[in-house]
């Protein structure tokens, strides 16, 4: 797990400035505190940069990166981990390959000059941004994991391609522009992004499982964005009848334990992340089985008993002997964190769960331990969250009368009041164009598109006047893929969308990646192990929702190693407490929103409206207002906050100069 940044110009003969190289590893120091390096080639106008930290291969200098073949033809950087290098690095071996190194990064380029771009890229497994750049033809490949695991962002300016795992990386680079986007500003006060967007004016992200390739022709570039993989749901025509519940209940049995054991290699200790669900406790118990020693499990533990799930966290750890530790915190430090959040996440939170994370990151690195497998995925596989059973509810089960599904629908809006207004919408909710797409608005878009109404009103006139008209969930199903929807089960349909937008845009970002990077800390989600993914895909709908119990099939492949508690209970979405639940912790908002929230803060930003804040908090605090659209204006508060506080990070602050200083500071040096 490293950071990774670079250059390219259009021109050949221009060369890249390793200032710039070095400032652009430095400010991602937090992703690879272990060492840094650059390599530029100047006749042919590219250059690369590289923080590291430390998992495979524990040798300062062999395992440095950028890496260059030993033709120099290729140029080699990677950010994540590729599984299984073991295997390939002795097969390629007895083929003649030469490693110079024992990092799992290096067979990237043995693979791409043995077998090509196309051929290479099904033996990557894992999670990993890559840059290659192939001097023979003159071409920058950006990589990106099936499902957006790890961050890589790229813009075009000024005849250059500047690229990097975050945000903070391109806008280290002067030419780089720092410029909020009026769509984008937009999608940051409702949650939701449109995929492969950011909320920056020019800033694109390689989309999960896409390669973008960078070529010139003739002094411009020419540039490509290619999908190599994807959650392709089978059409329900091609389904046939239904097997036999062992082959499932085999089949992702097998595939699990080979993705946990996977995850489990590495030159340092590994760690696990523990809540309360049967996630994170599946791959603890795993992991405890696969270890011979007992398993180091980290937990959070909230002070609202609503929220807190340590109680069942704890019986877990006892079961499999793993040596537990419960990081408890208290609701109004979650506020006191937020903005140093923001800095590492880039983009605006509902909840403050991130900051809980972040909390947690640091905590496990100073227990010494830079490496956690986690339960992540798992929900998007087999179908775990309420927003797809109310969809399955609604739209995939044909034999049940009107009256059957309101009852359904009921009990399920029963079992989840306290995400009303954030996980599930207050109100059912229908986006044309998204009706026309999915042939219904699926449920987990409906609180965020809810959300949007109050979008405009928040906005300064100039970005305001900029979306009006503006259709947020036209621009998210245009930005699908129609042909991977069409023609799907409903259940199949709900849990793409989830994956193209909640997953990688919110999951794996501010309640993932960011935040343990933050820390140094590599977290390792085997559920997103595409060969397990490519098993689950094939899954009838009954095998994932058997009536009122979801991720059917995972309980029952993994009954025998979860206490009853937890093979029996129900799906608890792990969040933080709202604010509004907490006297301490509205206070500790409340500040936040006297310091960036002031009309003197909003006219100096020049991205919101004050009138329309001071309305949005008053129709907060009137007596009338439901408990559920309290906490879905809990969620719009933190996006004003938090899009103040990303203009303070990145908009006002001279992140080039800052870059600077770190790199002197740390004293990584051309």
């Amino acid at each position: 797990m490293c950071g990774i940044a670079g250059v390219i110009h259009a021109d050949p003969q221009k060369p890249v400035d390793p200032r710039n190289l070095v400032a652009m590893a430095a400010i991602q120091h937090h992703r690879g505190p272990d060492g840094f390096g650059y390599k530029v080639q100047d006749d042919r106008g590219v250059g690369f940069s590289h923080a590291r930290l430390t998992i495979i291969d524990l040798d300062e200098n062999r395992g440095r990166q950028p890496f260059l073949s030993e033709d120099r033809h290729l140029m080699l950087a990677v950010n994540g981990e590729l599984y299984d290098y073991k295997r390939i690095r002795t097969e390629l071996t007895s083929r003649g390959a030469k490693f110079r190194t024992k990092s799992d990064s290096e067979m990237v380029l043995h693979l791409y000059q043995r077998q090509g771009l196309e051929d290479m890229l099904p033996h990557l497994r894992g999670e990993f941004a890559i840059a290659l750049y192939d001097r023979q033809r003159d071409r920058l490949m950006l990589i990106r994991d099936r499902f957006g695991v790890k961050p890589l962002y790229w813009t075009e300016v000024n005849g250059s391609v500047v690229f990097g795992s975050e945000l903070k990386v391109l806008f280290a680079h002067p030419d780089v522009p720092r410029r909020f986007e009026s769509q984008g500003l937009y999608h940051q006060l409702m949650q939701t992004m449109v995929p492969g967007s950011t909320a920056f004016e020019g800033i694109h992200q390689v989309k999960p499982g896409h390669v973008v390739t960078i070529e010139r022709r003739h002094g411009k570039f020419q540039i490509r964005d290619d999908r190599y993989w994807d959650m392709d749901f089978p059409l329900q025509s091609e389904r046939g009848e239904e097997k036999d519940e062992d082959f499932y209940i085999e089949g992702i049995r097998e595939k699990l334990m080979e993705a946990v054991q996977l995850r489990l290699e590495a030159d340092v200790p590994v760690a696990c992340y523990l809540s309360g669900g049967i996630d994170s406790c599946i791959t603890l118990g795993l992991s405890a089985a696969h270890q011979q020693s007992a398993v180091k499990a980290f937990t959070i533990g909230f002070d609202n008993a609503d929220y807190d799930e340590t109680a069942i966290a704890q019986e877990m750890a006892r079961s499999v002997g793993a040596d537990q530790d419960i990081m408890r915190l208290d609701a109004g430090h979650l506020y006191d964190n937020l903005v140093e959040t923001l800095w590492h996440a880039e983009r605006t939170i509902y909840n403050t769960l991130g900051v809980a994370k972040l909390l947690m990151s640091r905590h496990v690195n100073r227990a010494g331990y830079r490496v956690v497998v986690t339960g992540e995925g798992s929900d998007e596989l087999f179908a775990g969250y309420p927003s797809f059973r109310r969809d399955m509810f609604l739209h995939g089960l044909d034999t049940l009368s009107p009256a059957e599904r309101a009852g359904w629908e009921q009990l399920l809006a029963e079992s989840n009041q306290l995400f009303k207004g954030a996980m599930l919408a207050e109100n059912e909710l229908h986006d044309p164009a998204l009706d026309a797409l999915v042939g219904f608005t699926p449920s987990c878009l409906q609180p965020w598109l809810a959300s949007a109404a109050h979008a405009p009103g928040l906005m300064a006139a100039h970005h305001r006047d900029a979306v009006r008209g503006y259709e947020p969930g036209r621009a998210i199903a245009e930005a699908l893929d129609g042909d991977m929807i069409e023609g799907r089960h409903p259940l199949d349909k709900a849990q793409y969308v989830w994956i193209k937008t909640m997953l990688e845009g919110q999951i794996l970002t501010w309640g993932g990646d960011r935040v343990d990077m933050a820390n140094s800390m590599e977290a390792r989600p085997p559920f997103l192990d595409h060969h397990l993914a490519d098993l689950a895909v094939h899954l009838p709908p009954s095998m994932r929702i058997k009536g009122r119990t979801e991720k059917y099939v995972l309980r029952e492949a993994m009954k025998g190693l979860l206490p009853k508690v937890l093979y029996e209970r129900e799906k608890f979405a792990f969040m933080a407490p709202p604010a509004h639940t907490d006297p301490k912790k509205w206070a500790a908002m409340k500040a936040l929103a006297d310091q960036y929230l002031s009309d003197q803060a909003i006219q100096d930003a020049g991205l919101l409206d004050p009138a329309g804040v001071k309305t949005l908090f008053a129709l907060h605090e009137d007596p009338d207002t439901s408990t559920s659209t309290q906490v879905q204006l809990d969620a719009v508060i933190n996006h004003m906050i938090g899009v103040q506080v990303l203009h303070s990070h990145f908009v006002a602050q001279d992140i080039p100069a800052l870059a600077r200083r770190r790199a002197e500071e740390l004293g990584w040096r051309v």
